[in-house]
């Protein structure tokens, strides 16, 4: 996938609708958020009406004409009052909205990382794992910025303006008319000039998930930048990404100050328009100065929430285009499901039997297996050989269900993998690859991946087991020492031994080596080619290697070529043959298939 690639584009109702699904699982929170917050915008309605009788009330008790200062006293308290009941309310309304909110986002982040992760093989091989990271902690952060504007501006702003427009309404039709008219056209040319927006946004997003993908693609491969002496050649390319980013956020920023400028000069004409329609309407004795106090801080206060209504569109439609891309990888259906009921798996022999399988890597792609079947019994070992592109790691593949095959069936003790979960499949496989990546945590938490609930005897038994317990004793931190992202602090050979004992702790009953000792120096093969035998013990065993000597042992050996098993048996019954085996055997220098057979 390239830089900026994303998946199909989702709607803005297709990111509301995501949320709403988690929000509504706190409905006593929700309906707090939204009382509280209707409770508080009614009392800034009132506060100024009981502000506007007041000052006509203190006039008139200057005058002299019939007020009492016991009036005055109790439309202060009032006020007083309204200004308590807003306090109490706005702590309801914060209390309820942090409380929501961190339930949602904790969700969020369960959920969005739940599906991400049973997403297939494939799909993470054409992803950067930095665009991905940033994508979920965008999703998340997005719900906060969308429902903070809905509870916080959208909503109390609507009720707000209504009240407001209602009450100056029954004070001065005219005035109350042209400020409903106004506040309607403005609202109205605000989403139009964020829809016009909302393109830029989008790309403004991609950019910055371009530039995040780019740093952490040159990151995780810096090591190959050095050997190649790369750096010069990776900050070009990493400069035009910058490059675009700063030109779509550039175009975006423009179009905020553009639409800002714009507003400015609206809610001018329409502060002037009120102040002197008010005052055309004092001179002709239908206003009073209690009125002049109550429109201008309805006009203040209605202009300040349209701004924010305003600011929150763009905040929203930047929440949509950053939620949008993970909304997107949400809504891709899994390449690789679970059968609808599908059932665990049940393993007492660890028989494998593949017929007539048929795969190939995409439609136009020509097939890596064809017609390929075999027969494992359980515990046999079974060691695979062919030159590079003959369909051995894809078999690897097949049978952990990284893909789907096209045709065919594969069956362990007679139940076919596709019938059964996938967690249940890969739980009864341990795997060990050619090259062992480790997460960034403790020795001991690496080598109790393979059973979660092992006690610390448990875990240095596979150790030892694995002949990793040498050089872990010799830590100073021992099986609390951190190995590095990806294993990084670690030679090849002791992550090796480490997912070894991995697998050794797990005791699946099918067990499947892939090059497992291809990479390593003479000394580390030894001492893993030992641990292997402690490993395979028992054990269905699938091998593929390059060195055969590591196959010599095995119960039989199988020869893949364009797809087909074209020779089958004993490594000495191989050598008799003749064929492809033979050639291999008699051509390896160290125990190595020569390049021209790779």
């Amino acid at each position: 996938m390239k830089y900026g690639e994303t998946q199909k584009k989702v709607k803005g109702m297709d990111v509301f609708y995501s949320y709403l699904l988690y929000a509504k699982k706190y409905p006593l929170l929700l309906v707090g958020v939204f009382l509280a917050s209707a409770f508080t915008q009614g009392v800034l309605v009132l506060t100024p009406l009981y502000l506007s009788h007041f000052f006509n009330y203190l006039i008139d008790f200057a005058k002299g004409t019939g007020v009492s200062e016991a009036l005055l006293y109790s439309t202060l308290s009032t006020i007083a009052l309204l200004y308590l009941l807003q306090w109490c309310s706005r702590r309801v309304f914060g209390f309820s909205i942090v409380l929501l909110e961190i339930k949602v986002m904790r969700d969020l982040y369960a959920s969005s990382f739940g599906y991400l992760v049973r997403h297939s093989h494939h799909f993470f091989e054409s992803q950067f794992s930095g665009t991905l990271t940033r994508r979920v902690s965008k999703y998340v952060f997005a719900f906060e910025s969308l429902f903070d504007s809905v509870s916080m501006t959208f909503f109390p702003s609507f009720l707000y303006l209504s009240g407001a427009i209602y009450v100056l309404y029954t004070h001065n039709s005219i005035l109350g008319l042209v400020l409903g008219g106004w506040s309607i056209a403005f609202f109205t040319f605000q989403v139009f000039l964020s829809l016009w927006r909302q393109p830029l946004r989008v790309a403004r997003a991609e950019a910055d998930s371009a530039v995040v993908g780019g740093v952490a693609d040159v990151v995780s491969n810096q090591h190959t930048v050095m050997l190649f002496a790369s750096a010069a050649h990776e900050e070009k390319l990493f400069g035009s990404l910058v490059e675009k980013w700063r030109h779509s956020i550039t175009r975006s920023w423009f179009a905020d100050e553009y639409i800002w400028a714009l507003q400015g000069l609206l809610t001018m004409g329409i502060q002037l328009a009120l102040l002197f329609g008010a005052f055309y309407f004092w001179r002709q004795g239908q206003l009073t100065i209690g009125d002049f106090v109550l429109i201008q801080t309805y006009a203040i206060g209605i202009v300040e929430n349209l701004y924010s209504v305003s600011r929150e569109l763009r905040r929203v439609y930047d929440a949509v285009a950053d939620a949008g891309e993970m909304v997107a990888i949400l809504n891709q259906p899994h390449d690789i499901a679970d059968a609808p009921h599908a059932k665990k798996l049940e393993v007492s022999r660890g028989a494998l039997e593949l017929t007539q399988v048929q795969f190939s890597y995409g439609s136009s792609r020509e097939a890596v297996l064809k017609d390929f079947s075999l027969s494992v019994r359980g515990g046999e070992k079974i060691g695979v050989v062919g030159r590079s592109g003959a369909g051995k790691s894809t078999l690897v593949k097949l049978l952990l269900r990284h893909y789907d095959i096209t045709g065919g069936t594969i069956a362990i003790d007679g139940q076919e993998i596709r019938s059964v979960t996938q967690d249940s499949l890969r739980e009864h496989i341990s795997f060990v690859p050619q090259e062992s990546l480790l997460f960034h945590r403790s020795l001991g938490e690496n080598i109790a991946y393979g059973k979660p609930s092992a006690s610390e005897e448990e875990i240095r038994e596979s150790a030892r087991k694995a002949f990793a317990y040498e050089f872990i004793e010799r830590l100073p931190k021992k099986y609390n020492t951190f190995v590095g992202e990806r294993g990084v602090k670690l030679s090849g050979g002791e992550r090796q031994r480490v997912a070894i004992a991995r697998a050794i702790l797990k005791d699946a009953p099918i067990l499947i080596l892939d090059e497992a000792t291809a990479s390593l120096d003479s000394e580390s093969e030894v001492a893993i080619q030992k641990a292997l035998h402690e490993l395979m013990e028992g054990k269905t065993v699938i091998a593929i290697a390059h060195r055969l000597s590591t196959l010599r042992e095995m119960d039989r050996i199988i020869v893949l070529d364009g797809g087909h098993i074209v020779e089958d048996g004993t490594h000495e019954s191989l050598i008799a043959q003749g064929g492809i085996y033979a050639d291999l055997w008699n051509h390896q220098a160290g125990g190595f298939i020569p390049a021209d057979g790779e």
